[in-house]
This record gives structure tokens, C-alpha cells and sequence, in this order.
């Protein structure tokens, strides 16, 4: 009895499993060489998993949140409650490697890249890169591997690391991804990824990945680019190659000049082609609502038949997508505002939410092909509500068969959360709801004092 009760107190979390097996196998859960979660306790390896997993979930996303779902199973099934602590739970958190959990997010980008692609431009694998920033607890261990900004005074600012990713325009899964502090810049987080790119690959970017070095390289490996020009002035028709079509142009770039703050070596820069043969593309932009009424693009696909001017610009008008998935990344899951207090558990939260975030990805993909609904016209946050909702059923005592039957009702309500059509509809950037009027933290939060004055608050030194 004692031996069926540690079993059943050890699945407090692992019927999410039934949700996402097929996403995350469980051999790869199984007890580290390590030893790091072989005693039989309460927070093993998979539990421990399932639980930061279903912590990232929370819409609380605290330790305490973990806690109180223990204590309510263990409750549910009559066992004794643990104690009213996440130390256990944090300890146990501890152990995970990050290394087996990049293996995990790595299962996730497979399981994801070998779903029926539905690729952008002739059925080629599009993969759009960005890049962004997420903060943290202000520790000194923070600090040191990601510093705040420097304007900031110390006491006043958190620690920012900043996030170059890959992600299937297609899908919207996260293929790769690469951290850094605020003195790495996008392009180099990228140099980082190339291996991430397959022969046959077109990478689309914005105006930071325009980079003479970058085209040439991907292109040696078989990969083409679309990207909006910037660094160089357009070239007009009379010093163009030749004139494709109406605002197409062929176009010769001479290899920049090489010097000591070059991002790339001199024998890098040696090995790259004397000039590059790519074609210049200016679109004008006719969607109400876009700040930016025409660009540039410059790609390395110069057929002009194959590849119509057209095409291209509404490819690139795709790019947004990128935003939109940080956005849910930060927004919808949370991402943006993290709780370690060490770049350790930092970075196992990091790829935690990326884990979570194709999971979902994968749950709107499978829901869309259960339903027949377009993939792109599921919402995001539609599915991660939906499945906030299933995952307290998912945790109860239920017959296989009923699981599936309450799988399959979870796909139908996700397909059912659309986004809605809304052409031509204005989206101007402008907040409506007023901010609180607090004061702003210009010293060390001990070294300052409020006053009230006249309904608003002023610094005073301590």
C-alpha cells in the first residue's frame, strides 16, 4: 500500500503526458546518469519536467502555483498533503540539466519539421529570423552574465538578454535559437544557427541580417535570402546589370572594404566572392494601416520568371509573422518578464517556454489537420486558453478511452478559435488606458522615499 501511494503521489503531473507523448517521448524523462532523480521521491525527473511544463502553462507562473496543484491532487486521491513549501520543488528543479532538455527541445523541432510542410514560394522551407530581449530579476548573478544597460543607474534597471531566433514560416515552430547579453548583436546570434538552415532553404529577414557576409555564406550552402536592403543606397536603373520588370532590378554588389571592427576574420573576409549577383525589388506597400509606405528588397533569387516581383513582396510582407510569434512567446505564454535568480534556472525557463510554445504549435498543427481548418488561421492564444482549461481534466482519473475522446474535443475547440479577418483593418501603436502615475526608481529602491503630493508621488532622499 505504502509503495502504491509514492507511485500515485510520483504521477501528480505526468497525465500530461497522455497530451504530449507523442511530442516528448518518455525516454527521454527517464533518470539522468547522474543520478540526479533516481530516489524514489515526490518531484522525479518526469515530474519535475511536467511540472516546470505545467508551471509555464499557469497564467500565475509561480513555484507556490506547482505547490498548490500537489497538494490538491494529493487531496483529490487522499494522500497526505505535502508541506506548504516550494523548496522541494525548486531543489528539484535544480537538477535538471540543460543539456537533456535542449535534446527534448530539439524532439520538439523534428516532430515539428516532419509534419506535411505548407511552405511559402513554390513549397520551400521559409526561415524567417529574429530577434528580441527579455529581463530578469535584478541579482548580482544576473547581472554579471546580462548586464542591465549602461544609461541605468545600478539599483534602477534588471538584466536584459537578447534572443536571436529561427522559426518555419509554414508551421511557426521554433527551429533554433541563441542567447546573448546586450552587446551581441542579432547577426553574429545567427552565424551561430547556419546549421540550422537545409540546402533548399530561403531565409527572410528585416533590414539588421542585410549583410554581404551572410547572403554569401548561405548561399555557398545552398540557401537563398530575401531581406530588406539597408547599409547600401538602391541602385537605380541606368547603373543596374539589367532591368527585370517594372521596379526589378539585377544588381552587382562589389565585397565590402575589410577592417579591424569587421563582425568576421580576414581570412573569412578572403573567402568570400569579389561581388555578388542579386536582384533589387522596390515595393510599395498598399495595406492600410503599415507605417512604412514602400522598401527595398535585395535577394539572391534573380530568376524573374520563377520568382515574380510579386511574390516576393508579399513574402516579405510574412515577416511580420516573426513578431507575432515572440509576441506569443512573451505575451500569451509569458516569456518576457522571467523569475530566476541565476542564469541557470534563466535559461532552463528560456528553453522551457520554447519547449511549451511547439508543443502548442504542434497541438494547433494536428488540430488543424483533424479539422481541415488553415493552421494560420488558428489562434494562439485561443489554444493556449483551451488547453489551460483541459489540462486540470487531464490530471484526474479517467479510462484511455475517455482521454482520447477528451483530446479529440480539446482539437475541435482549438480549431474553433480563430483569428479573426479583418482586412484592411488600422492598427495604429497607441495605448488608450493611462499608466498608473507612480514615480520613476532613480535610486536604489533603499535609498528612496515617497511623499505624496497633490494625488502624485515624488523622490525624496532616504
Amino acid at each position: 500500500m505504502a509503495r502504491q501511494l509514492a507511485r500515485e503521489r510520483q504521477k501528480s503531473f505526468q497525465q500530461l503526458a497522455d497530451c504530449f507523448a507523442r511530442f516528448i517521448p518518455v525516454s527521454l524523462l527517464n533518470p539522468s546518469a547522474q543520478k540526479a532523480h533516481s530516489r524514489q521521491r515526490l518531484f522525479t525527473k518526469a515530474n519535475t519536467f511536467w511540472a516546470f511544463f505545467s508551471q509555464v502553462l499557469d497564467s500565475d507562473g509561480g513555484c507556490m502555483e506547482v505547490v498548490r496543484k500537489m497538494q490538491a491532487h494529493c487531496s483529490v486521491n487522499g494522500l497526505a498533503l505535502p508541506a506548504s513549501s516550494s523548496s522541494a520543488y525548486c531543489q528539484a528543479r535544480k537538477k535538471l540539466v540543460i543539456e537533456e532538455l535542449m535534446k527534448i527541445l530539439n524532439h520538439t523541432v523534428l516532430r515539428l519539421d516532419s509534419m506535411p510542410e505548407r511552405g511559402f514560394l513554390h513549397g520551400r522551407r521559409v526561415v524567417v529570423v529574429d530577434g528580441t530581449g527579455v529581463s530578469m530579476p535584478d541579482t548580482k548573478a544576473n547581472q554579471a552574465v546580462w548586464p542591465q544597460q549602461s544609461q541605468q543607474k545600478e539599483g534602477c534597471g534588471f538584466p536584459s538578454a537578447r534572443i536571436c531566433a529561427c522559426f518555419s514560416l509554414a508551421t511557426g515552430g521554433l527551429l533554433s535559437f541563441k542567447m546573448g547579453n546586450k552587446k551581441s548583436a542579432e547577426l553574429p546570434l545567427l552565424r551561430q544557427q547556419y546549421d540550422t538552415f537545409r540546402r533548399g532553404d530561403i531565409f527572410l529577414g528585416d533590414k539588421g541580417f542585410c549583410s554581404y557576409f551572410d547572403m554569401a555564406n548561405l548561399q555557398r550552402r545552398g540557401v537563398d535570402s530575401v531581406i530588406t536592403l539597408a547599409r547600401r543606397h538602391p541602385v537605380t536603373e541606368t547603373e543596374a546589370v539589367k532591368v527585370l520588370g517594372e521596379n526589378d532590378l539585377l544588381v552587382r554588389w562589389k565585397k565590402p572594404v575589410w577592417n579591424q571592427r569587421s563582425a568576421y576574420t580576414h581570412d573569412q573576409w578572403k573567402a568570400l566572392p569579389h561581388e555578388l549577383l542579386l536582384r533589387q525589388i522596390h515595393v510599395t506597400v498598399k495595406v492600410p494601416g503599415f507605417r512604412t509606405e514602400s522598401f527595398y528588397i535585395i535577394t539572391t533569387l534573380t530568376d524573374a520568371v520563377e520568382y515574380t516581383a510579386e511574390e516576393l513582396g508579399e513574402l516579405y510582407l510574412q515577416r511580420w509573422q516573426a513578431e507575432l510569434f515572440f509576441r506569443d512567446l512573451k505575451v500569451t505564454i509569458g516569456m518576457d518578464v522571467l523569475r530566476g535568480k541565476s542564469p541557470e534556472i534563466v535559461e532552463k525557463e528560456i528553453i522551457m517556454h520554447f519547449i511549451a510554445y511547439n508543443s502548442i504549435r504542434m497541438l494547433m498543427f494536428e488540430a488543424a489537420e483533424e479539422t481541415g481548418t488553415p493552421v494560420d488561421r488558428i489562434s494562439f492564444k485561443g489554444a493556449m486558453q483551451a488547453l489551460r482549461q483541459w489540462q486540470p481534466h487531464f490530471l484526474s482519473r479517467f479510462s484511455k478511452r475517455k482521454r482520447i475522446q477528451m483530446t479529440s474535443a480539446l482539437y475541435d475547440v482549438i480549431a474553433t478559435a480563430k483569428v479573426p479577418d479583418r482586412p484592411g483593418r488600422s492598427e495604429p501603436r497607441c495605448v488608450k488606458r493611462r499608466p498608473k502615475p507612480y514615480q520613476l526608481l532613480t535610486k536604489a529602491r533603499h535609498l528612496m522615499k515617497e511623499t505624496p503630493h497633490r494625488g502624485k508621488t515624488h523622490a525624496k532622499t532616504a
